[in-house]
């Protein structure tokens, strides 16, 4: 029989369902399947203008029903769908899940169709555009304007759907957000406070504003000319991430009660570390400590040497200086052997999900393990000199996986690690 507790006596947590939908499709089997291909699902923006932008491309989600209703209806509708085809997954009832929902979301703000409706009203009136943006909202006798500009409400919308138990927690730590929400849901397990948690990371917020503020801060790729090849991590001429969309959802249960009711353990989430950067708002902090301490933490709590490590499914962002502090980070805690160990990124392919990436990585990793195949670097055509790295170049490979590490280094120093295995202790 399997250890039921880790090497601290807490108990192992398994995942028993996961749940995909990225710009490569809807479901795990799709997105799998366009992911091991190398196939790109970043394609030229056409849901709002984008004369005089300098970026004109994305990985946003254009084929669901909310893909043109705003933020906060399509980050539902992803979370939804990748709740539910976790939940159905791990054989539980997705109106009466059980345990507590975790999830990671952007901070909503009001949409640009609601805003304008706003302060169209009554615009005959002898006031000012403030004092009419008051009156007409202190006017309104429904809640649905209400509702999705409150950060919880998504959330509760899903813990009504799923049938979760508790209050739902809502958080957002930037581009770590969705690991975040896994470590949330292990560490309620490790408790004792629950048998199983649902984790959500879901992130449909690439607006017309977003694009622009993250351009501000030079942080976007402008190579608009050929959208796919657009996203390359680790390479020579990189110039900024892909924005875009997504969601990841995984059901976590104590090993001891997925094995109680025969649920099939598709891997383990054997630890997860954080470490804040105090350095920069966005800027992480050069020597990459934080990172480096980030990586040391989970492998501690995972109770693992650098050497037990198989693949590192990286943060790989394809910016500048956010690529050359990971391949720090991860020279420093693996050595020489990082020049031969396979680290590839998701996000060539993808884009940057942003409070999403950290689940939906979570989600390929358990599923590289599983399938013993490991996604590739797509557009990985110029190495950079300065960053020694096998980042599975351009095509899939397959490979014996036990143990991966995913990374998650955000803006405003939130850095989150998780470790994952295929096998119990």
């Amino acid at each position: 029989m399997a250890n039921l507790n880790d090497h601290m006596g807490r108990p192992i947590v398994a995942v028993t369902g996961i749940g995909v939908v990225t710009s490569l499709g809807v479901g795990k089997s799709d997105n799998w399947a366009a992911l091991t291909s190398g196939k790109s699902g970043i394609h030229p923006i056409t849901r709002f203008p984008i004369d005089q932008l300098n970026t004109r491309i994305s990985g946003m989600v254009d084929f669901l029903p909310s893909s043109s209703k705003g933020a906060s209806p399509l980050t539902y509708e992803l979370a939804e769908l990748a709740g539910f085809e976790a939940v159905t997954e791990a054989g539980l009832d997705s109106r009466d899940f059980g345990g507590p929902l975790f999830l990671a979301s952007p901070p909503v703000e009001l949409d640009w169709a609601e805003r304008f409706s706003l302060y169209n009203s009554d615009k005959d009136k002898d006031d000012t555009a403030a004092e009419r943006l008051l009156r007409v909202a202190r006017s309104l006798k429904e809640l649905d304007i209400f509702e999705t500009t409150q950060f919880g409400s998504i959330a509760d919308r899903l813990a009504d759907r799923l049938g979760t138990r508790g209050l739902p927690i809502t958080l957002s730590t930037a581009c770590a957000s969705g690991a975040t929400a896994i470590q949330l849901g292990v560490e309620a397990i490790r408790r004792g406070e629950c048998d199983r948690a649902l984790s959500i990371g879901a992130d449909g917020s690439a607006t017309a504003e977003a694009l622009i503020r993250f351009s501000l801060l030079s942080a976007l790729s402008t190579h608009n000319d050929i959208p796919e090849k657009a996203s390359k991590p680790f390479s020579k001429e990189r110039d900024g991430f892909v924005l875009a969309e997504g969601s990841g959802a995984l059901v976590l249960e104590s090993l001891e009660a997925a094995l109680a009711r025969g649920a099939t353990v598709l891997g383990i989430l054997r630890g997860c570390g954080e470490k804040a950067d105090d350095f920069h708002r966005t800027r992480s902090k050069p020597d990459a400590s934080p990172a480096i301490a980030a990586v040391r933490a989970v492998l501690a709590d995972a109770g693992l040497s650098e050497d037990e490590i198989d693949y590192v499914n990286a943060h790989g962002t394809s910016t500048p200086e956010n690529d050359k502090m990971e391949h720090l980070s991860l020279s420093t805690v693996f050595g020489e052997r990082i020049g031969s160990m396979p680290v590839s990124s998701n996000k060539s392919m993808i884009g940057h999900t942003l409070s999403a990436a950290g689940a939906v990585e979570a989600a390929f990793s358990l599923m590289t393990m599983r399938e013993s195949v490991i996604p590739p670097t797509i557009n990985y055509d110029n190495p950079d000199p300065a960053i020694v790295l096998d980042v599975v170049p351009n095509k899939k490979r397959n490979a014996e996986v036990r143990t991966v590490l995913s990374n998650s280094f955000g803006f405003g120093g939130q850095n989150t690690c998780l470790v994952m295995a295929r096998e119990p202790v």
